[in-house]
């Protein structure tokens, strides 16, 4: 009997290939036995089973099975993956099976994926983190007990909703850390090893006990959305109890008291919005840079000190485009004059690329951050405050004209390519945004500052110098080169 054993819990690539040989080699699935490596094996499992490169003529399946393994894989079900190789089976002389509802496995398929969906939205909605350390060697950590092995494939989420943040989010199975750029895994840990309070979960209580309505509670539908496993890893949870017996009481108060009036509206001072003339003869950088200093185009402008326009040679041949200013150069009110702009200049340099020639701007001209006591902590911009100061970067491109312009960060590259572009991904060639126009996308100096660990830093610097080189030979090409 055939016997095949995974590498993981959540194996997919494993259990695709091993299959699709079995399937190939007309193995029937009552002939095949699966185990995960560091499991106890099957007590009569007599034939390790090790996949062979795929024959000629294979067999295809329909993608909507494809999906369905996919979730049905993390459930934690130890008979999954025999029912995903029998509808492997069965689908090779039956291939709309998939299409059936009311077929036995195809519903045990999809009650699992579904359950497993559901335990993906719960861990979105019920993650709790805190905070460890202060500034700038701060980080967020949280525990959660997933009840299928879901964070693999959860992660992602968290990495573009806290993007700005580094977090530890901490399980039974598996751990997952995001440090800005890549998510890492690593073995679960025991819940002892996560933080049990911070100095801001008074306040997040408070703000809790604040927005409870007691007119409008539904305990059921409450226990439905929260149910009670969750509670124990939040900390609103010792408020829930009290405020739900406190329900009653609170809304007949709110029944008897009398009614308020509703505040007169407060009309708004619109004359800071008016900006001066963006007419297309006036689009000198001169002309943009004073212009800039009154956008209002997204509410960033009301926290920052200044607008931080873009530095550089009018006709610059190379235009560098960060993501948004930082705390130094918000007070500055120029680019690229922190810890950030001095690691710039040291890469420039060692790439052989003059300073002066380079035109330097940002994506986002005003500075967002979250105040931590006198600190002011970074935080990364959202599409709707990108879009809104690409106008200006659009303006700086038409007014520079360089040849090349390069995209620091994930914020540069979407200002400068129009949409979310995956740094990795991208970086190391060019791309043509107009006839006479290349970008080129790179990580942002700030990242390299981030790293904790000096070889990953000097490894990352190497690349990050390689990519510039990449620019130095393209000015080096140019009619008009020093």
């Amino acid at each position: 009997m055939p016997h095949v054993t995974l590498a993981t819990e959540t194996d997919f690539d494993g259990w695709r290939s091993a299959a699709r040989a079995l399937a190939t080699q007309n193995i029937p699935p009552q002939d095949v036995t699966w185990h995960v490596a560091g499991a106890d094996a099957e007590l009569f499992a007599s034939t390790a089973f090790t996949p062979a490169p795929a024959a000629s003529g294979g067999f295809n399946v329909p993608a909507a099975f494809v999906d369905l393994a996919r979730s049905v894989v993390v459930h934690r079900d130890p008979a999954r993956f025999a029912l995903l190789y029998r509808l492997l089976w069965r689908l090779r002389l039956q291939p709309e099976l998939i299409q059936i509802a009311t077929d036995a496995d195809i519903m045990r398929a999809r009650r699992m994926a579904k359950t497993v969906h559901h335990d993906q939205h719960k861990m979105e909605a019920f993650v709790r983190f805190r905070e460890i350390g202060r500034v700038p060697d701060n980080r967020f950590v949280a525990w959660f007990e997933p009840a299928h092995h879901i964070v693999e494939a959860t992660a992602p989420f968290f990495a573009r909703r806290f993007a700005d943040m580094r977090w530890s989010i901490l399980t039974p199975d598996l751990c997952a850390h995001w440090d800005g750029e890549a998510v890492a895994f690593t073995p679960g840990v025991d819940k002892s090893a996560a933080p049990s309070d911070d100095r801001l979960e008074d306040t997040w209580r408070t703000y809790y006990a604040s927005i409870f309505n007691p007119a409008r509670l539904k305990v059921k539908a409450m226990r439905t959305e929260m149910p009670e496993r969750y509670w124990r890893n939040l900390p609103e949870a010792q408020l829930i109890k009290p405020l739900i017996a406190e329900a009653a009481r609170r809304s007949s108060e709110m029944i008897d008291a009398k009614a308020t009036l509703p505040a007169k509206p407060q009309r708004r001072d619109d004359t800071a919005m008016k900006r001066k003339s963006l007419d297309p003869s006036a689009d000198t950088l001169s002309a943009l840079r004073a212009a800039a200093a009154d956008c209002r185009a997204c509410p960033l402008w009301k926290d920052a000190t200044q607008t931080v326009f873009g530095e550089g040679p009018s006709h610059a041949p190379l235009m560098l485009v960060g993501e948004q200013p930082g705390d130094k150069e918000d007070l500055a009110g120029k680019p690229f004059v922190g810890p950030a702009g001095q690691m710039l200049d040291r890469a420039l340099d060692d790439a052989g690329i003059d300073r002066k020639r380079v035109y330097v701007t940002n994506a986002v001209k005003h500075f967002k951050f979250v105040p931590r006591g006198k600190i002011r902590l970074h935080q990364k911009p959202n599409t709707g405050e990108i879009r809104a100061c690409r106008p200006w970067y659009e303006r700086e491109l038409a007014a520079v004209k360089p040849a090349l312009v390069i995209a620091m960060g994930a914020t540069a590259a979407q200002s400068v390519l129009g949409k979310i572009t995956p740094i990795n991904k991208n970086r190391g060639r060019l791309i043509a945004l107009d006839d006479a126009t290349q970008a080129l996308v790179t990580v942002h100096p700030s990242y390299l500052l981030r790293l904790p660990d000096a070889d990953a830093k000097a490894l990352e610097y190497d690349r990050f110098v390689d990519d510039l080189k990449i620019a130095a030979v393209l000015l080096r090409k140019l009619p008009d080169a020093a």
